[in-house]
């Protein structure tokens, strides 16, 4: 399979040179050629079957055979060693707990199976490769720790100054090694700017090699397609049309949702959750597209004024806006319901959202029928967000052991402006060292 250039369909590259550029060289965002869809045998036995072997069913056409398939395999195996379970919550409505990884986040999933293929990938490169990702909350953590240690690879890690909660900030600052923490003079769109005006520039790419860890990688988006599958197999009532809700910011999540669903995945629509950075359900109703500065929220991993990914849902359907919307609604939760919906749910069922999950929820309820079965997406562990949670429950939430070894380690980071010529001045100093 070919992976082309969101910017120009000629432009082709095979899965492992999409991979390493992680950018194409026009500013494109990879895709592949086609969605493959899945035989009618592998729904047959999708019940029975673990996280990794229909990881591997789903990720197989995308990666082999220039991946082999037991190196695939053995990458699968080693990247998804924990659970994602499905859980009742209440009524009709289910939660995907997504935060059983190593840093208590659904980016565990993306990030540990990129670090694994990138490094097998550029296992006989004489060059460092320089790994650039943009965190809004708690992509930083995942990409750190899941690259942390890897020969041949350095991690750079932008994020927004004061915007990304202190136990988020911990699980990137304090492991030191081959990760560095810029912490950037602006918001997260700044961020990503950064490191995408990275990838175009001639001197930065003469003399350093770039890729990116972001949901614009390709390696780190494919990965998520395969719990949406795992999501369904864990339904027990399969009778009803099933909808989910995704907590969006800058895309990447639902954009694999999509790809499931392109791929044969049984969900009758999905929902576009997002706080009050509302872009992509402005453009839902009204067909405009205005992306605009960020707004900082509780909700933070959300604030997203300029999702990348919106562009390869838009490819996904060919840029028809009512195909879009046939497939894609969207809702907007606001810091006042954020709140409200965390107390309400503790208060009826007992089960502790944390402000990312609480809008995925708010939405689901508020669009879903009795007579559909809801999923919606939880995407970080509560405990991250200490001052939100445990004020709306009245209680403590106890953190995991993952996160417990960040908190008294000391931060290490660097500080930058928002100018692009200050982060390039880094890079080539940093090579230096």
């Amino acid at each position: 399979m070919k992976f082309y250039s969101t910017n120009n369909k000629e432009l082709q590259l095979n899965i492992k040179d999409a991979v390493i550029k992680g950018l194409a060289s026009d500013n494109g965002l990879f895709m592949p050629e086609y969605i493959p869809q899945l035989p009618e045998s592998f729904f047959k036995e999708l019940d029975n079957m673990t996280f990794t072997e229909i990881a591997f069913e789903v990720l197989k056409p995308y990666f082999s055979p220039v991946v082999p398939e037991n190196k695939l395999q053995e990458i699968i195996d080693d990247a998804f060693n924990f659970d994602i379970p499905l859980k009742h919550v209440d009524g009709n409505i289910n939660v995907l707990e997504l935060f059983h990884g190593p840093t208590s986040a659904f980016k565990d999933v993306g990030a540990r199976f990129l670090a694994r293929v990138l490094s097998w990938f550029v296992k006989d490169m004489d060059q460092e490769v320089y790994v650039l990702a943009a965190t809004s909350g708690d992509t930083g953590g995942a990409v750190a720790n899941g690259f942390v240690d890897v020969p041949g690879i350095k991690v750079v890690v932008l994020y927004p100054s004061g915007m990304v909660s202190d136990r988020q900030e911990r699980q990137f600052t304090t492991l030191g090694r081959n990760i560095s923490a810029l912490e950037v003079k602006g918001t997260f769109d700044d961020c990503q700017r950064l490191v995408k005006t990275a990838f175009l520039d001639k001197e930065l790419n003469d003399k350093l090699f770039l890729t990116s860890a972001n949901s614009i990688n390709i390696a780190r988006l494919l990965p998520q397609v395969v719990y949406y599958f795992y999501a369904y197999a864990q339904l027990e009532d399969k009778n009803k049309d099933v909808v989910i809700s995704v907590p969006s910011g800058n895309f990447g999540n639902l954009t694999a949702g999509l790809i499931a669903y392109k791929m044969g995945l049984p969900v009758k629509r999905f929902i576009a959750a997002t706080n009050i950075n509302d872009v992509v359900p402005e453009f839902l109703n009204t067909g405009e597209y205005n992306p605009r500065t960020s707004v900082q929220t509780l909700a933070n991993a959300m604030d997203v004024g300029d999702p990348s990914n919106f562009v390869r849902v838009l490819e996904l359907f060919n840029k028809q806006l009512e195909d879009i919307k046939d497939s894609i609604s969207g809702y907007v939760v606001d810091d006042k319901q954020i709140r409200k919906t965390i107390k309400e749910v503790f208060d009826k069922t007992g089960y502790v959202l944390d402000p990312h999950g609480a809008c995925g929820y708010e939405a689901l309820k508020d669009q879903l029928n009795d007579d559909e079965q809801g999923i919606f997406l939880a995407t970080a562990h509560p405990a991250k967000f200490p001052d939100v949670v445990e004020e709306e429950i009245g209680s403590e939430v106890d953190m995991p052991d993952t996160m417990k070894q960040f908190m008294d380690k000391p931060k290490i980071k660097s500080e930058i402006s928002s100018e692009f010529i200050d982060f390039k001045r880094y890079l080539l100093n940093n090579d230096q060292q």
